[in-house]
């Protein structure tokens, strides 16, 4: 037994030294300015990701084709990057205001550019947790190519197998494929990639888009051309990083606008000196959650609120989102779209001009000097969650006047990896650990576990581990955490910035009181102890409904009754 587990810590620290030297050398080769992926340069990249192994990547150190991780990573990916030699990483530098038309990614809200037929151009806004997202996807898919290339060439004169030719052909004729085409095509790619003509089968219409029903031929034809340029026409692919981003990195810009954005509206509504509660959420939970019972009441009685909001998760479901959205605009809410560049929508709720709180019977007798404001952010990404909260928490000038909000508490509810459960289950943290370094935040949280009891869904409480980056978990480290005296319950990205952030304002810079009530919650969108249950598998789908509504009702029912 001891054998056993000396052998699985080994591995563990294995896979941990894999996740610094990634993280080291990205550092090394932003601060340099550009690297070739395929080249010397890019060689530590690509053999700490084999050595890792992600779970999310599910097979990238075998030579067959990882066909779900390919997925995963070009639903974040700009469509059309796998065509492209020069990729170049730029901070908002403009080309907004051009002719280029941006491409965002499916699964990532950010703006892209195809500068002609060899570049694409990424623009980072919100901080190192995007570069490292994209380049960890990026050596994923030049890992991908190269394995593509090994396996269509016959010989080192550069000739290729008659199973790319026949792929070359049916992805350059200029006519739509038949089905009978499709399924010969589909055969080659087969072989090409070392899966069956069933897993191809049944991954390719995945790929598909209304314009391209092809796409997943493309895909793999454009990857393993781009490979075969490299290696026999001295095509280098490239990836530099702007100077302009290079200098604006870590200046908190964007989150500057952003929140100054949010207090200028504050202002602008005589909001300023009233109680704030902030929450990181999504744009629909807690603006469902209040205005529900007025805008719905003959569907709420007759299906439920539960019922309700399954409905309203259908994204085909735009007329009773459309009424919700109205009666709240119309009865205190705000709305800020972003244009600082963070991609952080805001909802602004001043709940006074609500009838009635939120289950809170003393809610009526209140001052309108008393009743809560609700900021309510998306989603940050990663460190990006420092920089928001960190400017968004700092005193504002305004007239030659510092203002500091009052800030009664901060609410964070998100999507999170659990590690002992499934899909749709609550996590309640009481620390954060952050990975890498040896920081760790402990806090009162304000949600317990006993809140949520008798619900009929599974609770589970511990720290939470804030991750690097998601697509780097392998279950080797995850189980070294979840076994250990860590008492680790789960993984997400921002817990630790938010608290890094909260931390300075309250305790040592004094913007706002030490004792803000915090609340953090999560829910899990996946496990990826387990096989078949990472993220790359696909997502909540109604799963995720009562947990993200049920930990919204707790934070409202705790704001309201504080």
């Amino acid at each position: 037994m001891s054998i056993l587990k000396l052998q699985g810590r080994t591995r563990a620290q294995e896979s941990s030294g894999a996740i610094e030297r990634m993280y080291i050398t990205m550092r090394h080769l932003f601060n340099r300015g550009f690297y070739k992926p395929m080249g010397i340069s890019g060689e530590t990249l690509r053999e700490s990701l084999l050595t890792l192994r992600p779970e999310i990547y599910g097979s990238v150190s075998d030579d067959k084709a990882e066909l779900e991780g390919l997925l995963y990573v070009v639903d974040r990916l700009p469509r059309g990057i796998e065509e492209c030699r020069y990729i170049n990483l730029t901070s908002d530098e403009g080309y907004g205001n051009s002719h280029f038309k941006p491409i965002i990614p499916p699964k990532r809200r950010r703006n892209c550019y195809r500068i002609d037929e060899e570049q694409m151009n990424i623009e980072i806004t919100r901080g190192r947790s995007e570069i490292y997202d994209i380049l960890t996807h990026l050596t994923f898919l030049f890992i991908e190519s190269e394995k593509i290339m090994k396996r269509v060439l016959i010989d080192e004169e550069g000739n290729l197998t008659r199973d790319w030719q026949k792929l070359e052909a049916a992805v350059t004729q200029k006519e739509e494929l038949s089905q009978a085409e499709r399924e010969v095509a589909l055969t080659h790619t087969a072989s090409i990639l070392g899966r069956t003509f069933h897993e191809i089968r049944t991954i390719y219409s995945k790929f598909s888009t209304p314009e391209n029903q092809d796409r997943f031929l493309g895909i793999i034809w454009s990857l393993g051309k781009m490979a075969i340029r490299e290696a026999f026409k001295n095509e280098k692919r490239i990836i530099t990083f702007s100077p302009v981003l290079r200098e604006r990195l870590g200046h908190h810009i964007h989150g500057e606008i952003w929140a100054n954005d949010i207090k200028l509206k504050l202002i602008e509504n005589g909001l300023m000196g009233r109680p704030i509660h902030i929450i990181s959420a999504n744009m629909h939970s807690v603006m469902n959650t209040l205005y529900t019972p007025y805008a719905l009441k003959a569907e709420l009685k007759k299906k439920g609120a539960l019922g309700i909001y399954e409905e309203l998760s259908d994204s085909g479901n735009g007329v009773l989102r459309q009424k919700i959205t109205k009666v709240a605009l119309d009865n205190g809410m705000m709305f800020l779209e972003d244009k600082s560049g963070t991609n952080i929508d805001v909802q602004i709720f001043d709940t006074a001009a609500l009838e009635d709180g939120f289950k809170s019977p003393e809610f009526r007798n209140l001052k309108t000097e008393d009743k809560p404001v609700l900021i309510v952010m998306d989603y940050a990404f990663g460190e990006q969650a420092y920089e928001t909260m960190d400017e968004l928490l700092k005193p504002f000038s305004n007239e030659d006047k510092e203002i500091k909000l009052n800030v009664e508490s901060i609410s964070i509810m998100g999507k999170a990896g659990i590690l002992e459960g499934g899909k749709g289950d609550i996590m309640i943290p009481d620390a954060h650990l952050f990975e890498g370094t040896a920081d760790n935040y402990p806090f009162e949280n304000e949600l317990k576990k006993s809140d949520l009891d008798g619900q009929d869904i599974q609770v589970v409480d511990g720290a939470m581990i804030t991750v690097l980056g998601t697509s780097l978990q392998n279950k080797d480290i995850l189980r070294f955490f979840h076994d250990s005296t860590w008492n680790v319950c789960g993984l997400e990205m921002e817990g630790a910035h938010y608290h890094k952030a909260i931390q300075a304002a309250s305790r040592l810079r004094g913007s706002i009181k030490e004792n803000v009530k915090v609340r953090y919650a999560y829910y899990a969108s996946d496990n990826p102890l387990e096989t078949g249950s990472t993220l790359a598998s696909g997502g909540l789908g109604t799963s995720g409904v009562k947990p993200t509504y049920l930990i919204t009702e707790k934070i409202l029912e705790q704001i309201f009754n504080s």
